[in-house]
């Protein structure tokens, strides 16, 4: 089977994690091991940002940024469902209620204009997220922000190697939540991170992820435990340095697998809006008229010839038994592409033969 992604482990990260083992320092009472400073830094620097705090997992990351820009019980924040849970989760765990705004059919990113019409005065963040690793269309979402009085968070978990307007992901937001799971463009196993230029989102985040504690043991807010272990940091510091490698590999493996399914014109193929450079954590093709029962079909047959195509997402959120308890919205265009989408896999261990075999095997499926 050609999974849909896949961790590319080297010996270098072998050899990071047995150097913390020998260390002895496998985390650090306030979250900021020797390991974790250390990718901290890079990070930031890698991601032009002022900031960068190592948080456990991504949807920690979510969640306490959410809390550190005061998001309360009452609140409202908006975001697409077109996304993965974590993104609504973390505003009910925050006490907020997700408002759910439609997409871009050709980009599947949340719609400005749609952010505009769902504002009220509960509406406190807009969370656009960055879905399959292309940049939201952060510029409009900014003024929008700025308009009303909105702070955003933007939600990278997927864009680690893009950019837009030549900046990367965050660069329009009050700060960016990453993941780094194991299916991700690079990763710790679990693990998380947020950047930010702002010095004071920054500083409640440090004390957030331990405790609220500024010292051990002297608590000055409401905290949790977001810790990073020492060995997790470790494989991002190197994993890090490999990043500009996989993104180039999922790039060129992207523009063979356009240019072979751009034969066919039941498909329609992920597009690299002007301003816009993809990361291609996922590569995203959809079935033009086709309905969900004819999309289905198509990703059972590619499995069984050993290819791991995938839907992301089949169920948006707002239609989730748990989230319909919030309100009910009407989303088409999230509801069509959700019954339409599918996903091929083109991360950098998908070799030139095999990116030929997908293709050839989707076309021949499609004819």
């Amino acid at each position: 089977m050609i999974p849909i992604n896949a961790p590319q482990i080297g010996k270098e990260e072998i050899e990071a994690v047995v150097k913390v083992l020998k260390s002895g320092i496998l985390t650090h009472g306030l979250g900021a091991g020797p390991m974790v400073t250390q990718f901290e830094e890079n990070f930031a620097n890698f991601m032009k940002a002022k900031h960068a705090i190592a948080m456990n997992t991504g949807t920690g990351a979510l969640h306490s940024t959410l809390a550190a820009i005061g998001i309360k019980h009452g609140d409202e924040v908006i975001l697409p469902s077109f996304t993965f849970v974590a993104t609504a989760e973390a505003i009910v765990i925050a006490g907020a209620k997700p408002v759910f705004v439609d997409i871009d059919p050709e980009t599947y990113n949340i719609s400005p204009e749609k952010i505009e019409k769902a504002i009220t005065k509960k509406t406190k963040a807009i969370m656009p997220v960055d879905l399959y690793g292309l940049p939201a269309d952060m510029k409009p979402i900014r003024e929008i922000a700025d308009k009303h009085g909105l702070k955003i968070i933007e939600d990278a978990a997927q864009a680690h190697g893009a950019s837009y307007k030549g900046k990367p992901p965050g660069a329009f937001a009050d700060a960016a939540c990453w993941s780094f799971y194991a299916s991700k463009n690079m990763t710790t196993g679990e693990g998380g991170m947020v950047t930010t230029n702002d010095d004071e989102i920054a500083e409640t985040l440090r004390y957030m992820r331990s405790h609220g504690e500024k010292e051990k043991y002297q608590s000055l807010m409401l905290g949790h435990n977001y810790h990073m272990p020492e060995m997790e940091a470790a494989i991002g510091y190197v994993q890090l340095k490999k990043l500009p490698k996989f993104v180039a590999q999922r790039r060129e493996n992207a523009r063979r697998l356009t240019e072979k399914l751009k034969k066919s014109k039941k498909l329609q193929l992920p597009k690299e809006p002007e301003g816009c450079r993809h990361s291609w954590y996922l590569y995203t093709v959809r079935m033009k008229n086709a309905q969900r029962k004819q999309r289905d079909k198509i990703v059972e047959e590619l499995k069984q010839k050993g290819i791991g195509a995938i839907v992301c997402y089949m169920n948006p959120i707002h239609l989730m038994p748990y989230y319909r308890k919030l309100g009910k919205y009407r989303l088409p265009e999230t509801e069509k592409a959700a019954n339409q989408v599918f996903s091929l896999p083109v991360h950098p261990g998908v070799t030139k033969e095999q990116i030929d075999f997908i293709a050839n095997t989707v076309l021949h499926l499609l004819s």
